[in-house]
């Protein structure tokens, strides 16, 4: 099968790479593509050299699906070329997410909304992967009436740019700035830009993609998303309002049943999801599982996952691979 990865040279792009040829996708011929600026040069998968080609290229080798994570400018132009040429595109950007007309799918949630019709699928927003993976479970046992979500989120979220401040800033080093503010020792209430009613872009995209991607527009989210000087890995505290009684016991047995969440939830032993254990993995992490006493049917708890993987990379593959089991890919 050719696969195309746009973006290739990027962080998430780069981490695409490397989770295709972990999960062994069948990719009989990778189609790398990056900016004009990085046509020509290189990069390596499964031990084997793969030059970049432009965008105009990759439409015309025709690979089965094109998995994009080059930002929304790029994603709004060519996404629906590479889709009028009969490629199906999984998408990383916020271009087509909110798009009524494309599914935002994460696989363990609701893969079933993918149909052979669908050219462009979205892959939702990183803090929101997360959060509804360890919801959905929950949700389905209990009805889910509000969410409020604080985030913690690693600069990889940001991008190279970012990790290179933190390090320049750690080793007293000048360098560009990815943030308006240092990041190293401090912490920023603020993740893309502000909107008119006083939220950032990332905290709207908390609220919308959740119902959008559960199918339930009546569950309230409030959101506040904060970058942490961490480099991987994103970390939540929920605070989860059911409208029917739950049993702390049935929702640790609940959450470590369901697909892709590993429960860490062992208070005596100071067990606890952190970014230091998710590093690396594809699951999505939860624990400090406890009534909230201040109101009744209320949970809290903490979900960490590795914001470059199942954040992003890992739920494109996930996308393709259950695309290509049903059968869905050219």
């Amino acid at each position: 099968m050719k696969v195309a990865v746009v973006g290739a040279t990027g962080l998430v792009g780069t981490k695409m790479l490397q989770i295709l040829a972990e999960r062994n996708f069948p990719v009989t011929e990778l189609i790398p593509v990056a900016s004009e600026r990085s046509v020509g040069t290189e990069v390596i998968f499964k031990e084997k050299n793969y030059k970049v080609v432009s965008m105009a290229e990759a439409i015309a080798a025709k690979p089965a699906v094109a998995i994009f994570s080059a930002g929304g400018n790029t994603s709004l132009e060519w996404a629906p070329k590479f889709a009028a040429a009969g490629i199906k595109v999984i998408d990383n950007s916020s271009a087509w997410r909110m798009d009524p007309s494309k599914k935002l799918v994460v696989p363990e949630v609701n893969a079933e909304a993918i149909t052979k019709d669908d050219f462009i699928i979205a892959n939702p927003n990183c803090s929101t992967i997360q959060m509804v993976v360890a919801l959905q479970p929950l949700h389905k046992a209990y009805k889910i009436k509000r969410v409020v979500v604080s985030t913690y989120q690693s600069v990889t979220g940001t991008g190279k740019k970012a990790v290179d401040q933190l390090f320049n800033e750690r080793k007293e080093v000048k360098g560009e700035m990815a943030y308006k503010y240092p990041i190293d020792l401090n912490v920023i209430p603020q993740i893309d830009v502000f909107l008119d009613n006083g939220y950032t872009k990332e905290e709207m995209k908390m609220v919308k993609e959740t119902c959008k991607i559960m199918q339930d527009e009546s569950i309230k989210v409030t959101a506040t998303t904060v970058r942490i000087p961490v480099v991987g890995g994103h970390s939540e505290s929920l605070n989860v309002e059911f409208e029917n009684e739950f049993d702390l016991g049935e929702v640790t047995a609940l959450l470590a049943g369901a697909p892709g969440i590993i429960v860490q939830n062992d208070d005596a032993a100071q067990v606890y999801p952190m970014p230091l254990w998710a590093h690396e993995k594809d699951e999505v992490f939860v624990g400090r599982l406890r009534r909230d006493e201040t109101q009744p049917k209320t949970l809290n708890m903490w979900v960490v996952s590795d914001n470059l993987r199942k954040g992003a990379a890992t739920n494109a593959v996930q996308i393709a691979e259950y695309m290509l089991a049903k059968n869905l890919l050219g």
